[in-house]
């Protein structure tokens, strides 16, 4: 339970955003009765948008059918026509309000055109919106210094990209540079990426195209939940002792994991993995690179980044994402001695540092921590996670709660022994959450997990709201 300590620091928290923002929050009410039949009410928020006059939703459907790719895919049965966003609540054409707890898959940190990051961005645009690092500009310089002062050790060099994707190609070639290998180990369940070297140590089929995907070893996956050595992270690590062993020459270029595994499904490692792989990926030569693309920047409240709750330290870190807030920006940190294989040639990334970006990732720098969004992140998640784990007692559909902070994950089974993925209840809820105010997230390689990833200025009362439609939602199916 909450103790009177953070919820009064919360209230304080949520009085100073008003003040300085505008934006008030009430504390929302349990509206559901005894017997489930009353909607939950939606906590209120002081903003009302503009009439949309945009084009209307066919119009956008036709279009994206006619000159976007046919990959591309939406939520929903109806899907949603998002027009605008304020801080953790988007707006449709009609100027109906969601509360977004997915955040633009983990991507919108501090919130929605968040105040300070959209001046920040403002004024910059109305400097040079890009020029070249060729040039001297100081966004890129100061951005870099304020980054590495979040991160520990040795970790002091940035090299700025545009994509998640693009910070883990990138980090994948500095660990075969340097170690003169070409061996990667990744773990299975992962998602890095989908571009030729990211697609390789991506574990899962739905992500991987039939194209040529070499040099890449997948380990048994740490999860305390499907795997087969449940929470024994010790047992799990020996599989990757055993891949170089028996895979490898015995010496690799690296291994590359996520602190929390995203896309699969908000699947956590079990305790003890880290420090124990860490060890014998660097006997055999490699380097260590923790992908904090979705669980860095403050999100799973503990830490400033995901690998700090395993008790290791990275030789190479890779962020996007929540880096931004939404806008387009990455980056790869390392050691000064990694960084310089770099300079063995011309390495160039036209809009890596780009000015404009590099002022929104400084102001989110700063936002997180003027408005103690990492210490929000526990408070809301660990209240979240108490409120969920609850309700999985009351339905036998939710099998497992899991996940840190503000990145969560629910798994839905038809039968808990059996872990049998319940994927079309998976589906149904989304809809009717939906249909009642709540985006959610999906994810994991069955599709039956809400990835719970919103802003991190979620309150106590958006989490109650979020739990409390969801119960209903799943009290009438």
């Amino acid at each position: 339970m909450r103790s009177f300590t953070a919820v009064n620091s919360l209230l304080k928290r949520n009085n100073y955003l008003e003040q300085r923002y505008g934006f008030s929050h009430t504390v929302a009410q349990r509206t559901t009765s005894e017997t489930g039949t009353q909607i939950p009410k939606m906590p209120s928020f002081d903003y009302s948008p503009p009439r949309y006059d945009g084009p209307s939703t066919a119009e956008i459907i036709a279009k994206r059918r006619e000159f976007l790719s046919p990959a591309l895919f939406h939520f929903y049965n109806t899907p949603l026509n998002i027009v605008e966003g304020k801080m953790q609540y988007v707006f449709d054409e009609t100027g109906r309000r969601y509360l977004d707890a997915f955040g633009g898959i983990a991507t919108v940190s501090c919130g929605h055109s968040h105040p300070e990051i959209v001046k920040s961005v403002i004024k910059q645009l109305k400097l040079i919106q890009h020029s070249t690092i060729l040039y001297l500009n100081h966004t890129i310089s100061d951005f870099a210094e304020a980054l590495v002062s979040n991160l520990p050790g040795d970790l002091k060099v940035v090299f700025f990209t545009n994509s998640g994707t693009e910070a883990n190609e990138l980090a994948m070639m500095m660990a075969r540079l340097y170690t003169g290998c070409n061996d990667i180990i990744s773990l299975r369940n992962s998602y890095h990426g989908n571009a030729a070297a990211t697609m390789g140590a991506t574990a899962q089929s739905n992500w991987k195209f039939n194209v040529v995907q070499s040099g890449v070893h997948h380990a048994i996956n740490p999860d305390p939940y499907r795997g087969v050595f449940g929470s024994d992270g010790e047992k799990y690590a020996r599989d990757v002792h055993d891949l170089i062993q028996f895979g490898t020459s015995g010496q690799v270029a690296g291994f590359i994991g996520e602190s929390i595994q995203g896309v699969g499904g908000i699947v956590e490692l079990a305790p003890g993995y880290l420090p124990a792989v860490y060890d014998n990926v660097r006997r055999a030569g490699g380097v260590c690179i923790a992908d904090e693309v979705q669980s860095g920047f403050a999100r799973t409240g503990t830490n400033f980044w995901g690998f700090q709750s395993h008790g290791v330290i990275p030789d190479i870190v890779t962020m996007a994402k929540g880096i931004g807030n939404g806008i387009p920006l990455g980056a790869v940190v390392t050691t000064p001695e990694i960084a310089g294989v770099l300079s063995r040639r011309s390495y160039f990334n036209t809009f890596g540092g780009n000015p404009m970006c590099t002022a929104a990732g400084h102001a989110v720098l700063r936002v997180i921590h003027e408005e103690k969004l990492q210490e929000n992140a526990f408070h809301v998640g660990s209240h979240l996670k108490h409120r969920l784990t609850q309700l999985k007692d009351k339905h036998e559909l939710i099998g497992d709660v899991r996940g840190r902070g503000l990145m969560l994950g629910v798994e839905f089974v038809t039968d808990r022994d059996l872990k049998t993925p319940a994927k079309t209840e998976t589906l149904y809820l989304m809809d009717q959450m939906k249909e009642m105010g709540v985006l959610m997230g999906k994810g994991g390689f069955y599709g039956n997990v809400f990835r719970i990833t919103p802003p991190l200025c979620f309150t106590l009362s958006d989490a109650d709201f979020l739990v409390d439609v969801m119960d209903h939602a799943m009290s009438k199916m």
